[in-house]
Protein backbone atom coordinates (compact mmCIF):
# COMPACT_ATOMS: atom_id res chain seq x y z
CA UNK A 1 0.00 0.00 0.00
CA UNK A 2 1.43 3.63 -0.72
CA UNK A 3 0.79 6.04 2.05
CA UNK A 4 -0.03 9.47 0.00
CA UNK A 5 -1.12 13.14 1.21
CA UNK A 6 -4.51 13.42 0.25
CA UNK A 7 -4.68 17.25 0.82
CA UNK A 8 -3.10 20.39 2.55
CA UNK A 9 -4.47 23.20 4.43
CA UNK A 10 -2.61 26.52 4.96
CA UNK A 11 -4.43 29.33 7.33
CA UNK A 12 -3.66 32.19 5.83
CA UNK A 13 -3.77 36.01 7.40
CA UNK A 14 -5.17 37.54 4.27
CA UNK A 15 -7.44 35.37 2.64
CA UNK A 16 -8.18 37.46 -0.39
CA UNK A 17 -4.45 37.91 -1.48
CA UNK A 18 -4.09 34.24 -0.59
CA UNK A 19 -6.23 32.95 -3.21
CA UNK A 20 -5.03 35.69 -5.70
CA UNK A 21 -1.31 34.97 -5.06
CA UNK A 22 -2.41 30.78 -5.36
CA UNK A 23 -4.57 30.81 -8.32
CA UNK A 24 -2.23 32.92 -10.40
CA UNK A 25 1.00 31.00 -9.25
CA UNK A 26 -0.35 27.85 -9.76
CA UNK A 27 -2.42 28.32 -12.78
CA UNK A 28 0.63 26.96 -14.87
CA UNK A 29 -0.05 23.63 -13.62
CA UNK A 30 -3.56 23.53 -14.00
CA UNK A 31 -4.37 24.47 -10.58
CA UNK A 32 -7.70 27.36 -10.13
CA UNK A 33 -10.28 27.45 -7.42
CA UNK A 34 -12.26 24.66 -7.55
CA UNK A 35 -14.61 25.53 -4.27
CA UNK A 36 -15.70 27.61 -1.97
CA UNK A 37 -17.21 27.85 1.29
CA UNK A 38 -18.11 30.76 3.67
CA UNK A 39 -17.74 30.62 7.16
CA UNK A 40 -21.69 30.42 7.20
CA UNK A 41 -20.98 26.70 6.10
CA UNK A 42 -17.99 25.70 7.94
CA UNK A 43 -19.26 26.95 11.18
CA UNK A 44 -15.58 29.13 11.64
CA UNK A 45 -13.36 30.34 8.73
CA UNK A 46 -14.27 31.10 5.00
CA UNK A 47 -11.93 28.12 2.71
CA UNK A 48 -11.36 27.65 -0.37
CA UNK A 49 -9.73 24.43 -2.49
CA UNK A 50 -7.56 24.96 -5.45
CA UNK A 51 -7.06 21.89 -7.53
CA UNK A 52 -6.67 20.44 -11.16
CA UNK A 53 -8.41 17.56 -12.36
CA UNK A 54 -11.49 17.87 -10.36
CA UNK A 55 -10.09 17.41 -7.31
CA UNK A 56 -8.82 19.87 -4.79
CA UNK A 57 -5.83 19.06 -2.83
CA UNK A 58 -4.42 22.46 -1.68
CA UNK A 59 -6.73 24.33 0.63
CA UNK A 60 -6.81 28.25 2.37
CA UNK A 61 -8.64 29.10 5.38
CA UNK A 62 -8.90 32.54 6.40
CA UNK A 63 -7.34 32.22 10.05
CA UNK A 64 -6.39 36.34 10.31
CA UNK A 65 -3.53 37.07 12.42
CA UNK A 66 -3.15 34.08 14.11
CA UNK A 67 -0.52 31.18 14.32
CA UNK A 68 -0.25 29.40 11.65
CA UNK A 69 -1.64 26.15 11.74
CA UNK A 70 -1.15 23.41 9.00
CA UNK A 71 -3.48 20.80 8.03
CA UNK A 72 -2.32 17.43 6.53
CA UNK A 73 -4.67 14.52 5.51
CA UNK A 74 -3.24 11.06 4.41
CA UNK A 75 -5.60 9.09 2.28
CA UNK A 76 -7.01 5.74 3.57
CA UNK A 77 -7.60 3.09 1.52
CA UNK A 78 -10.93 2.17 3.68
CA UNK A 79 -12.80 3.84 6.45
CA UNK A 80 -11.78 1.05 9.10
CA UNK A 81 -8.58 2.70 8.48
CA UNK A 82 -9.86 5.80 9.32
CA UNK A 83 -11.40 4.86 12.56
CA UNK A 84 -8.04 3.29 13.29
CA UNK A 85 -5.91 6.32 13.22
CA UNK A 86 -8.60 8.30 15.21
CA UNK A 87 -8.51 5.93 18.20
CA UNK A 88 -4.50 5.31 18.26
CA UNK A 89 -4.19 9.46 17.79
CA UNK A 90 -6.34 10.15 21.18
CA UNK A 91 -4.64 7.41 22.37
CA UNK A 92 -1.39 8.91 21.73
CA UNK A 93 -2.22 12.27 23.17
CA UNK A 94 -3.60 13.89 20.77
CA UNK A 95 -6.77 16.06 20.65
CA UNK A 96 -10.62 15.40 19.18
CA UNK A 97 -11.07 17.45 16.18
CA UNK A 98 -13.54 15.86 14.78
CA UNK A 99 -14.48 12.05 15.25
CA UNK A 100 -15.01 9.37 12.75
CA UNK A 101 -17.51 10.22 9.80
CA UNK A 102 -18.95 10.96 6.63
CA UNK A 103 -17.92 14.80 5.84
CA UNK A 104 -21.20 15.19 2.58
CA UNK A 105 -20.22 19.06 2.69
CA UNK A 106 -16.93 17.45 0.21
CA UNK A 107 -18.85 14.99 -1.22
CA UNK A 108 -20.93 12.18 -0.59
CA UNK A 109 -18.26 9.31 0.93
CA UNK A 110 -15.71 11.84 2.08
CA UNK A 111 -15.31 9.47 5.74
CA UNK A 112 -12.64 11.49 7.84
CA UNK A 113 -11.43 12.07 11.10
CA UNK A 114 -9.33 15.12 12.53
CA UNK A 115 -6.81 15.35 15.53
CA UNK A 116 -4.85 17.85 16.84
CA UNK A 117 -1.28 17.24 17.52
CA UNK A 118 0.91 18.91 20.51
CA UNK A 119 1.38 21.70 18.17
CA UNK A 120 -2.24 22.43 16.93
CA UNK A 121 -1.70 20.74 13.72
CA UNK A 122 -4.86 19.24 12.25
CA UNK A 123 -4.13 16.09 11.43
CA UNK A 124 -6.77 14.34 9.07
CA UNK A 125 -7.39 10.38 7.75
CA UNK A 126 -9.46 10.15 5.06
CA UNK A 127 -11.10 7.56 2.54
CA UNK A 128 -13.55 8.60 -0.36
CA UNK A 129 -14.63 5.24 -1.15
CA UNK A 130 -18.03 4.11 -0.32
CA UNK A 131 -18.51 1.55 2.19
Amino acid sequence: MTIEIDHTSLSVSDYAAAKTFYAAALKPLRVAIMMEFPASMTGNVDVCGLGADGKPFLWLADAGKTTPRIHVAFRAETRAQVDEFYKAAIAAGGADNGGPGLRPLHHPDYYAAFVLDADGHNIEVVCHKPE
